[in-house]
């Protein structure tokens, strides 16, 4: 059985528009008609455009040949894939230009056979759920802190009626969860492509993203900050106000600690069942030697203190 090109046969390109196939169609079906052409094979040719213009110009059906892919060409040998999906119901408004006992074995093949004047497939499946979509969004730390609904508008690549792949604006209103992390997904429902035949759409999957806060960097469901500290608060130890997604809070820095030291807060990162946490990497933050003062204790320090920060280095 050979494999027959409708798109070849109307001369169209697969992404033709329905209008454009239509034109075609009219101009071959003048073209061919057996009452009015001269052509040896005209008739033939005339069976041949009413066939694939039975296909093209239903979307249903030509979603089912596109499913072939473009790989196949005009008179190679055809037998349908194992994974050739027929699960289609299709009932459109009857022929095109020839009986039903006139199309051929290879449409026969992909489309089953008549029954009551429309053409069905073997399979009595009516249904095919719409194709779901992938997007990403970016939020706010806040926004996964304390839960929240944004309003997001998004641009969607879809597959039109006539065969085109376009994208259009949609602009969704999207519940933030609370405590959702980086890279997880909200699922949005009925929100993805759309069925065929009557089927269910697919759902929209949006991928979080967190914009960069001013403070916090965000790992899985913990949180970092950076926090500046006095030499003196790192020498001798204290207790100093730290900011937290819920305000702010004591911190006891333990004495001789040194820039690079992480200390904990339990449960102060992400919200859920099991909470993330909020490490506070101290900095060092060395005072200027702008004024005199600041120059001569400096100077004092270097003189009374036997420091030598590169002494683990050998020199």
């Amino acid at each position: 059985m050979e494999f027959k090109d409708y798109y070849e046969i109307m001369g169209v390109a697969r992404d033709a528009t329905q209008d454009e196939i239509k034109r075609a169609y009219r101009k071959l079906a003048r073209k061919y008609h057996p009452d009015v052409s001269k052509e040896a094979d005209a008739e033939a040719k005339f069976k041949a455009v009413g066939e694939a213009y039975e296909v093209l110009k239903d979307p249903e059906k030509r979603a089912a040949y596109d499913q072939l892919g473009s790989q196949w060409q005009a008179g190679q040998d055809f037998r349908p894939p194992p994974d050739w999906d027929a699960g289609f119901e299709f009932s459109g408004g009857g022929f095109t230009g020839a009986d039903a006992e006139n199309f051929s074995d290879f449409f026969e093949s992909l489309f089953g056979g008549a029954q009551g004047g429309h053409y069905r497939s073997r399979r009595r499946h009516t249904q095919m759920r719409g194709e779901d979509k992938h997007a990403k969004i970016l939020i706010d730390l806040e926004d996964a802190i304390e839960g929240s609904t944004r309003q997001v508008t998004l641009r969607i690549p879809e597959v039109t009626a006539d065969g085109h792949v376009t994208t259009r604006e949609r602009t969704l209103n999207v519940r933030i969860p609370k405590g959702i992390r980086p890279g997880q997904h909200i699922r949005l429902a009925g929100q993805g492509g759309q069925g065929m035949g009557g089927g269910p759409a697919g759902d929209l999957f949006l991928e979080v993203e967190f914009r960069p806060h001013r403070w916090y960097r965000v790992e899985g469901a913990d949180l970092y900050l950076d926090l500046p500290v006095t030499p003196w608060e790192a020498a001798l130890g204290a207790t100093v106000k730290v900011p937290t997604p819920k305000g702010p809070v004591d911190l006891k820095i333990p004495a001789g600690s040194s820039s690079g030291k992480k200390l904990r807060l339990k449960g102060r990162g992400l919200p859920g069942k099991s909470p993330g946490d909020l490490y506070v990497v101290l900095e060092v933050a060395l005072p200027p030697a702008d004024t005199e003062d600041a120059k001569r204790l400096y100077k004092e320090m270097q003189e009374k203190m036997s420091f030598n920060p590169r002494a683990h280095l050998g020199v």
